[in-house]
């Protein structure tokens, strides 16, 4: 995972034929561009992803719950580097509550995904991670997603206020547009 350099589908009913333009595809292979999916522009930090072999299930795509690894290791890569959570030690751990993935197209092996975290609500113990994943080159997410965390004293796991960097490196990235639901 490096840094990059640049700063909800409806379901179908299957018996009615997708022709209409307003309807979205059914088809994962032929995606259309989607105006409600999330651009990469909506999110300050951005990091590319190589997708694993091992990521790949026996359909030829990376697997639903590979998403979520992605997901949590975009998270914490930034708390640790940005924020300075010590992840062995530290006074406070982060406590995933909450978690939603909209799968919109499919991500295969071998790629590089680009992918863009923003935060969506920061709390006084509580952040919600937003995210997207991205195929190269591609303007529209081809997941999206949010992960909420509470943090807590390490010892007790009563709730705890978000120390003073953390909470800075969080506040950079408050959402440039809406949440999305």
């Amino acid at each position: 995972m490096h840094l990059m350099t640049d700063p909800a589908t409806p379901a179908t009913d299957p018996a009615t034929p997708a022709t209409d333009p307003a309807t979205p595809a059914t088809d994962p292979a032929t995606p259309a561009t989607d105006a409600s999916a999330p651009r990469r522009d909506h999110y300050p930090h951005r990091v590319v992803v190589p997708t694993r072999w091992l990521d790949n299930d026996v359909y030829g795509h990376v697997n639903n719950v590979v998403y979520y690894a992605y997901f949590d290791a975009i998270i914490n890569r930034y708390l640790i580097t940005e924020g300075g959570l010590d992840i062995a030690t530290g006074p406070i751990i982060g406590l995933v509550v909450e978690s939603h993935c909209r799968f919109r197209r499919p991500l295969t092996f071998p790629e590089d995904i680009d992918a863009g975290l923003r935060i969506g609500k920061l709390g006084r113990t509580s952040v919600r991670y937003e995210l997207a994943l991205f195929s190269q080159g591609e303007p529209d997410a081809a997941a999206e997603g949010w992960v909420v965390h509470v943090f807590v004293d390490r010892q007790t796991r009563r709730p705890a206020p978000l120390p003073d960097p953390i909470r800075a490196a969080l506040t950079r990235l408050v959402a440039l547009a809406p949440p999305q639901p």
